[in-house]
């Protein structure tokens, strides 16, 4: 399993964080899904990837949360394989899955902060990049 976790993309480092906040209440929703592949097939920093990756990361986001320190280890591998300059990006697409069904669970909120402190994200711009979170995908 190494070898697979040290082989993440950048864009595969992505998928891993938009999988591990749908999945941090242990319940991923259909609009969480959906979130996760318009994503995916939209954004230009996407161009190129192969869609079918996206379940092998998956299963590594799964197979990681069912170990001890799995978490530890997901983020040790999301920082060494994503180029700081994608980190508020991370962020920013992990806010938009979490905001996708139009609530924020505590164990999302949770890992959101996690996610912030392991990426480094100052206080002030994870903000903004919330709001906006909450702003796209706010009920009628």
């Amino acid at each position: 399993m190494t070898d697979i976790l040290h082989s993440f993309s950048p864009q595969d480092s992505l998928v891993a964080v938009m999988i591990a906040i749908s999945a941090s209440d242990e319940d991923i929703r259909a609009s969480e899904l959906l979130t996760i592949q318009a994503i995916v097939n939209h954004l230009p920093v996407f161009s190129g990837y192969d869609i079918d990756r996206v379940k092998t990361v998956a299963q590594t986001v799964f197979d990681l949360f069912g170990e001890e320190d799995g978490l530890d280890a997901l983020f040790g591998i999301i920082r060494n394989d994503l180029p700081e300059r994608l980190f508020e990006t991370a962020y920013a697409l992990a806010c938009d899955v979490a905001a996708a069904d139009g609530k924020l669970r505590d164990t999302e909120l949770r890992l959101l902060e996690e996610i912030r402190y392991e990426l480094n994200i100052d206080r002030l711009h994870g903000a903004a990049i919330e709001r906006g979170a909450r702003a796209r995908h706010v009920l009628p």
